[in-house]
């Protein structure tokens, strides 16, 4: 069986722990569709334009490996077959996603609410049909809503100016991180890169994102989680040490630290 892919995803999710659990909770970040030319596709899209969501059925073409038993990221802790998971660690790769579907232009579909990652294969296309796909009352295994569960994130300035900097200057986007990993559980240690810092008057976490940190305050009582800066997470000595350099990021960082005034020399 010989499968070719019509299409890839161009997306700002370009790491597996960037995207979101579901699409749903992606918010309004634009992806596209590139679908390939020279294959009549302009003509098998006439039509699309006028629903508002499609399924896209594409390869999750960074997990070569699969286990048939997988520990989900929420509402349990035990073990469960991967076909009652949505895991993308599967045995054939494939992904299906019900995406918004927010324009056409040629060749390329502006999706948001998507959580497949750039470079994605794209095996097909459908649209989603509401009388026939949506079933809101049937049961749902051990996966439970956990909507209610969900957690305001605010922005303080600082953190939005420090975010908005590398998003322009190295196209590290910080804000998407930071609200898939704290909207739900977000001082979780045990699955998290989350550290814990107590103080006499407050407790402060920190979310390591690669080489970067997000310092932020959680209020589980109000549901609510405060992300006032960003910080590098290197020392002052490590980062005035360029020979070594592993990542090749140090640059970035005397830059950035240099710009918000927050390296001692």
């Amino acid at each position: 069986m010989l499968v070719s892919p019509i299409g890839y995803i161009q997306s700002d999710n370009k790491y597996r722990y960037e995207t979101p659990r579901q699409g749903v909770l992606a918010g309004d970040n634009i992806s596209i569709i590139k679908l390939n030319s020279k294959n009549n596709f302009e003509q098998a899209l006439i039509g699309l334009e006028g629903f508002d969501r499609i399924w896209v059925i594409y390869l999750f073409h960074l997990n070569p490996n699969w286990k048939p038993m997988v520990t989900p990221p929420r509402h349990t802790r035990k073990k469960v077959g991967v076909f009652a998971t949505r895991s993308p660690h599967r045995p054939s790769q494939i992904g299906l996603s019900c995406v918004k579907l927010e324009k056409i232009d040629g060749l390329n579909l502006y999706i948001s609410e998507s959580d497949i990652l750039n470079g994605s294969p794209v095996l097909d296309i459908k649209p989603y049909l509401p009388y026939s796909d949506s079933f809101p009352d049937v049961k749902t295994g051990w996966v439970v809503s956990g909507l209610e569960e969900k957690h305001e994130i605010e922005f303080m300035d600082l953190a939005l100016a420090q975010m908005n900097w590398l998003m322009e200057n190295a196209n590290i986007n910080l804000k998407s991180f930071a609200k898939l990993q704290l909207e739900f559980n977000p001082t979780d240690t045990s699955r998290k890169r989350i550290s814990k810092i107590e103080t006499e008057t407050s407790v402060q976490y920190t979310l390591a994102y690669r080489t970067w940190r997000i310092n932020f305050y959680s209020f589980p009582d109000k549901k609510h989680v405060v992300i006032n800066s960003v910080s590098s997470g290197y020392t002052n000595d490590e980062l005035l040490d360029t020979k070594n350099d592993k990542y090749e990021d140090k640059s970035l960082h005397l830059l950035y630290c240099s710009n918000f005034s927050t390296i001692i020399s």
